[in-house]
């Protein structure tokens, strides 16, 4: 797709307004013929901000012209994109007859305006109109943005500036999903380095967890995440466990989740150890009950092994099971996703994370040539509206809501709870509440000065990465470096 743009324009955000419409589309800088040309010119006056947005494509050609007016409800910048956001959408939305169901928000967070606005002194009504006359989100999703908004904002409540969380990453899986993009290793040659990489990666630990204690900072929840760490044996998670205890506190965590994922690593004796050493969440992920849709993904287990993984789980009397199903999967329809999540409710796990489906571009499906980017999302949309429909039928809220690039039909992925089971550490991840000081190949420690939106403050956010790969990491100090950064932070900040 060719970009010709003038006047004062960010190209990044009218790149992520382009793949609304032309999802995996690539910014070329020559006019190729057959793929779409788009013209913006952007001009500042008196009357306020215009933004004429002109499409060609397919031998046809469309334009809008929108205009926004001064207002003190939005800076220049922000003024500036959404108009920028109504003159393309209404553009190119004619010419294809799509209406995006988010409109023009783009980000990872839909519900951070509504966050502003509920803060800003804004009712639930007020704050789902801005929504959809503003960014031109359709009602429902406007609804659902400010309901999440809420949830989320009951949760946090009022920061404590020394709380903090802990995420600790095991980059494997026993094989790999063919959507996956996650930096996990599957070969039986990579799979051998889990020793080595666990021996390294249990000194970082100790080493975060004595930086976490030297400035009086208190740890509220542990996420262990992957890859699969149920990869690990019983041997190996029991050390990694232990360790965790023995530089916390454990029993005065809120939550302690081990995102076990593939039933089958799941087995009793993993579980019994978890329950031991203080696990309160586990996740237990079918992605879809459908044999032939999870052979079709190269999920290398049964629909008969996540029940025996989800029985094992319950029966271990771990608190919250989490599980985790996919939306607009390749060969999956309305029928099969409404038999699974039907299913899935009958089992009444305490959390349920509907996604949609998403591929990135280090997938292994794009190498296989297969045609996964959908504009419209086929059968997507009914089974998202399905999944939250039922959701609220059963007891379940939406807790917490993010976006990605190039989701079937422009969806969304949404964790559901009962009532008091929501997991803490994904709202605090998501809403950059507080520091998660992360460990292991592919972590990412982010740092967080937090100001709550509609405080006239911009949060300050610090990221702190560790090598990318288990080789890497394994050649590497285990995040020690990191110490000296994290330690100034806080001094800067009086700790």
């Amino acid at each position: 797709m060719k970009l010709h743009i003038n006047g004062e324009i960010n190209e990044y955000y009218v790149q992520t307004l382009c793949m609304i419409f032309f999802p995996g589309e690539k910014f070329s800088g020559e006019e190729v013929e057959g793929e779409p040309i788009l013209y913006l010119d952007v001009d500042e006056n008196e009357e306020g901000i215009t933004a004429t947005a002109r499409l060609c494509y397919q031998g046809k050609e469309t334009s809008a012209t929108k205009l926004q007016a001064p207002s003190e409800e939005f800076t220049k910048d922000r003024a500036r994109k959404i108009v920028i956001g109504r003159a393309l959408l209404s553009a190119v939305g004619e010419m294809l007859h799509y209406r995006p169901s988010w409109g023009m928000l783009t980000g990872v967070r839909p519900s951070k305006v509504a966050t502003e606005h509920l803060l800003g002194g804004y009712s639930k009504t007020r704050a789902r109109k801005h929504l959809s006359t503003n960014y031109m989100v359709i009602p429902k999703k406007a609804a659902l943005a400010v309901d999440v908004a809420l949830r989320e904002q009951q949760i946090i409540g009022t920061p404590d500036p020394r709380d903090c969380s802990v995420y600790i990453s095991i980059p494997f899986c026993p094989t790999r999903c063919s959507y996956c993009s996650f930096v996990s290793y599957t070969s039986k040659r990579l799979l051998s380095l889990i020793p080595d990489y666990l021996a390294l990666l249990c000194e970082e630990v100790r080493a975060k967890f004595q930086t976490i204690g030297e400035l009086g900072l208190r740890v509220v929840t542990v996420y262990i995440g992957g890859g699969t760490p149920t990869i690990l044996d019983a041997m190996q998670l029991r050390t990694l466990l232990s360790v965790i205890a023995e530089c916390t506190d454990v029993s005065a965590l809120r939550e302690f989740t081990l995102e076990s994922g593939r039933p089958d690593t799941i087995d009793a004796e993993k579980m019994a150890i978890a329950k031991a050493y203080g696990v309160t969440r586990v996740c237990v992920n079918p992605q879809t009950l459908c044999e032939d849709v999870l052979q079709g993904v190269g999920r290398c287990h049964s629909v008969k092994d996540f029940y025996n993984a989800y029985d094992i789980a319950r029966k271990s009397g771990i608190e919250c099971i989490n599980t985790d199903l996919i939306v607009g999967l390749p060969g999956d329809n309305f029928n099969s996703f409404a038999t699974t999540y039907d299913e899935i409710l009958r089992l009444s796990p305490e959390n349920i994370t509907v996604h949609t489906f998403c591929v990135k571009k280090a997938a292994e499906i794009l190498r296989e040539g297969r045609r996964v980017y959908n504009l419209r999302g086929g059968d997507a949309g009914k089974c998202v509206d399905y999944s939250q429909i039922r959701a609220a039928d059963m007891g379940y809220l939406p807790y917490y809501m993010y976006r990605q690039k190039n989701m079937v039909g422009n969806f969304e992925n949404v964790g559901f709870a009962k009532e008091g089971t929501e997991c803490f550490y994904n709202i605090y991840m998501m809403e950059e509440v507080h520091s998660i000081f992360a460990a292991g190949a592919g972590a990412v420690t982010k740092l967080v000065e937090y100001a709550p939106a509609g405080s006239g403050k911009k949060s300050v956010i610090r990221r702190l990465f560790n090598d990318k790969y288990p080789y890497e990491y394994l050649n590497s100090d285990g995040g020690k470096a990191q110490a000296d950064q994290i330690v100034q932070f806080y001094r800067e900040r009086g700790f």
